[in-house]
């Protein structure tokens, strides 16, 4: 799944819906892939800096801004013209209490965030600890 974003109406984006009422902003789709979940996350007009991903109680939160203020100017240098675009969304999954920071990965290019979550979580290696005898 590729984005491109359509620039002509760029600013409609944000707040169109379709015929049930769902935001066309951060289409999701989720497949299984290699004993892993992959989200492919779609992402318009968003900067990779402007993404956050943060692992909660078992809840992966991801949010994303963007901001956009462009101005056109006349050779005097007054403003003949100023668009600012602003807005901010946020979507969460469900990983699971056992996922840890270190098992999500993720990769943005082209307006799409790929983000790889274990199916489930790798199991704990315990190391033998011996018990000193007194």
């Amino acid at each position: 799944m590729r984005y491109y974003p359509v620039f002509d109406n760029l600013f409609d984006d944000f707040f169109t819906t379709d015929s049930q009422g769902t935001s066309s902003v951060m289409k999701t789709d989720i497949v299984e892939k290699d004993g892993n979940y992959e989200l492919s996350i779609e992402m318009p007009g968003v900067k990779k800096e402007d993404i956050q991903m943060e692992l909660k109680d078992g809840y992966l939160k991801v949010t994303a801004s963007h901001n956009t203020n462009k101005e056109d100017k006349d050779r005097e240098g007054r403003i003949i013209r100023q668009e600012r675009v602003s807005g901010s969304y946020s979507r969460s999954f469900y990983v699971g209490n056992d996922v840890r920071t270190e098992d999500v990965k993720a990769s943005f290019d082209n307006g799409e965030l790929i983000v790889t979550v274990p199916k489930e979580a790798p199991k704990k290696i315990e190391e033998n600890k011996f018990i000193p005898i007194e």
